[in-house]
């Protein structure tokens, strides 16, 4: 869901592939790392669990990203599933406003930059990272995590919507 600008170069049938893709719809999550300048977020929605134990989870970068470098540099990154309403904030990582000042950030000693008022805190070690076409793949393995309730932010289409948490 990073919103890197679009090569002239793709075909029509690329342009195609992608809105075939964007028909499934997902959550939206921003994953940060302590960049060499300091803390850095992603907007992504390639996230997705891998293994209950050990706890691994997945996510994909463009190889084009500017950001690319320090995510795949880091030994750690943190995913923040966000809540229903935070489009706001999954726009600001997706295009480029990618730094966070440290008041931005909950205390969280010894891991990854966390952010305030998600749904689920994951904090990674990387446990591999694989090339694959013009992404890399990082798995992560969970050591930390915080999870509340709540109605969660989805991408579906191009358009942000709302999954609503229901009562057990």
């Amino acid at each position: 869901m990073t919103l890197e600008p679009v090569p002239d170069l793709l075909a029509d049938s690329t342009r195609a592939y992608r809105r075939a893709l964007g028909a499934f719809a997902t959550g939206v999550c921003i994953m940060t790392v302590e960049g060499p300048d300091g803390a850095i977020g992603l907007t992504a929605n390639s996230f997705a669990s891998v293994s209950l134990d050990p706890r691994l989870i997945v996510w994909s970068i463009d190889l084009r990203s500017e950001r690319h470098a320090a995510f795949a540099a880091a030994g750690r990154f943190g995913v923040h599933v966000l809540r229903a309403g935070d489009s706001a904030r999954a726009d600001r990582f997706a295009r480029g406003d990618w730094r966070i000042a440290p008041d931005e950030l909950l205390p969280a000693p010894g891991a990854a930059p966390r952010l305030p008022d998600v749904m689920t805190w994951l904090d990674c070690a990387v446990h591999q990272r694989l090339p694959m076409g013009d992404h890399l793949m990082l798995i992560g393995r969970v050591e930390r995590f915080d999870a509340e309730g709540g109605d969660g932010l989805t991408y579906f289409g191009g358009r942000y919507g709302t999954a609503r948490e229901t009562a057990t």
